[in-house]
């Protein structure tokens, strides 16, 4: 369970907590692609993972070593779309092979462009940058449905505006693919603002949002996300892939209506 999972579950009555289920993986049918990294290097590698021996992989993770704490932790974690991966390159001893995941001329996109992208498709449908950097994919498409459908569900009653926000998420891992290109993995932030167009309209937060807004009626609400992304780019200019991507709301804000203020 993430710490927003728990944030948002400690906020429900005990009735209306759904009983948590850790997701584990089958570590017999586990791919790991270890990269092979020079001294003073941040070690870390990827894993494709699924829940059951035998089954394609549903989930792609970043192990990294954390010295300060003397320990390995999962950096990352994205829900794939597709079982199907790329071929990572591997030399004779079965090392894959780590590229810079940023500012990458050998690349078609690095992390930079792709997070652009991704806050495009949230913050503009994809208009500006994220058809232009991705092809579609179910995910890609799944990030610009969520701008069309969440932005246009308040009619002329009230707006949504999805924007990117200081991102505490910098790490990005690549690894080379057979084809020359790269399987990279970064994260992002974004934030969803609800406001109502006028005075006298208010906002009713959901269940899910009390551990955050304790059902007190707002007049607008702003979401915070924390979301990993992965992505295939090619070595030639031509566009990338976003094959998965996994968000996860961390916090929510938002001044409340004034009558609750007089009246408390």
């Amino acid at each position: 369970m993430s710490v927003s999972d728990y944030t948002e579950t400690e906020g429900l009555p005990a009735a209306d907590r759904t009983p948590y289920k850790p997701w584990s993986y089958n570590t017999a049918s586990a791919k790991l692609y270890i990269p092979r990294l020079g001294a003073g290097q941040d070690r870390w590698f990827a894993a494709a993972l699924s829940d059951d021996k035998g089954k394609a992989p549903t989930r792609l993770a970043v192990f990294a070593e954390r010295p300060q704490h003397k320990r390995w932790e999962m950096a990352s974690v994205v829900d794939l779309d597709s079982p199907d991966l790329p071929d990572i390159a591997l030399d004779h001893d079965g090392y894959a092979t780590a590229v810079a995941a940023d500012g990458n001329k050998h690349l078609a996109a690095d992390a930079n462009l792709l997070r652009t992208a991704v806050l495009d498709n949230f913050a503009t449908g994809g208009t500006r940058t994220g058809t232009k950097v991705f092809t579609p994919t179910t995910a890609s498409k799944r990030q610009i449905e969520v701008h069309d459908k969440t932005g246009s569900r308040y009619g002329d009653q009230g707006t949504t505006v999805f924007a990117g926000t200081d991102n505490r998420y910098q790490d990005a891992y690549a690894l080379k693919t057979a084809d020359g290109g790269a399987l990279i993995l970064f994260s992002h932030m974004h934030t969803q603002t609800d406001a109502v167009a006028h005075s006298g309209l208010q906002i009713n937060p959901g269940k899910e949002d009390r551990a955050w807004l304790h059902d007190v009626p707002r007049t607008s609400i702003t979401y915070t996300f924390v979301c990993n992304d992965a992505a295939t780019v090619p070595a030639k200019a031509a566009p990338s892939r976003l094959i998965g991507y996994t968000c996860a709301r961390t916090d929510a804000s938002g001044p409340p209506v004034p009558s609750w203020s007089q009246g408390a």
